[in-house]
């Protein structure tokens, strides 16, 4: 450790680091974690954790174990396309009470949140306004067309985790126009729409500050690989960026969760073009 802290008596004050999308879910998992408005709420309050691939790292997180991550998603993107688990392949949602699991689903008890409960969402995009956005393969809109509008109506808690590796150059107001199930001729996989979400935005930049108290930025994103990796440069007292160092130290080979597709044949996606076809 020393020989990576020092060269001579110069003393760390930067460390460079290049995280895979899996290690950037866990260190995003872990900050949800220590956010002020989740510690609150998982005292006194609800906490609702929607599925989603990096929420599944801020489940683990919260509740200090293991789950089946690869069940813990609805819709993901893999390099064949947008896609849906099939509903009897998911975990339920994750829902705490004052700490303790209840068995509401997420669309249900977000109707008696209040303002000082906490929802997490994930997304599948992020401009650099800050707006998130959230595919949508359902054509009623899926989870998050159910909860955002008594989310914004009741001033409940909206925490956004996203890594970097999901930044686009446009604007998300712009491309939830341009997006729609029913506006694409062709798609590889489900055609979705997007919606344009608000709220406490945590990426690995937020992640750092929230765990080691230091500044963090992209210096570079791009890999070879099967993982989408990107570099960053943080910043601070030596204290603060050695505990960074061991922050990243610890997460580091963190594996990519499996995706599980379902049987395309069956798949009651019917506006998905791999659908009834024989692949």
């Amino acid at each position: 450790m020393q020989d990576r802290l020092h060269q001579g008596e110069t003393r760390v004050r930067k460390a460079q680091f290049t995280l895979s999308a899996p290690e950037s879910k866990r260190l995003i998992g872990r900050a949800v974690k220590e956010h002020e408005w989740v510690k609150k709420a998982l005292k006194n309050g609800i906490v609702a954790i929607a599925l989603g691939s990096t929420n599944a790292f801020v489940a683990e997180e919260i509740l200090g174990r293991k789950i089946k991550k690869e069940k813990y998603i609805a819709g993901f993107v893999d390099k064949r396309g947008t896609c849906v688990i099939p509903a009897p392949e998911r975990l339920k949602s994750v829902v705490l009470e004052k700490g303790r699991i209840i068995k509401e689903d997420v669309e249900e008890v977000v109707k008696r949140m209040k303002n000082n409960d906490v929802f997490i969402k994930g997304a599948n995009a992020l401009d650099f306004e800050g707006t998130a956005g959230v595919m949508m393969a359902s054509l009623i809109g899926g989870t998050i067309a159910n909860v955002l509008g008594v989310i914004k109506a009741r001033g409940i808690k909206l925490i956004i985790p996203v890594g970097l590796e999901k930044l686009i150059p446009n604007s998300i107001d712009e491309v939830s126009k341009a997006a729609g199930i029913y506006e694409v001729s062709y798609s590889t996989g489900i055609p979705v729409g997007i919606m344009p979400v608000s709220g406490e935005v945590i990426t690995e930049i937020e992640a750092f500050e929230i765990l080691a108290g230091v500044s963090a930025v992209s210096i570079g994103s791009g890999s070879i690989g099967n993982s989408a990796c990107r570099t960053f440069l943080v910043e601070g007292e030596e204290k603060k960026v050695r505990k960074a160092i061991e922050i990243v130290e610890s997460i580091k080979g963190e594996k990519e969760i499996k995706a599980l597709r379902g049987d395309c044949t069956t798949c009651v996606y019917a506006y998905c073009p791999l659908n009834k076809k024989d692949i």
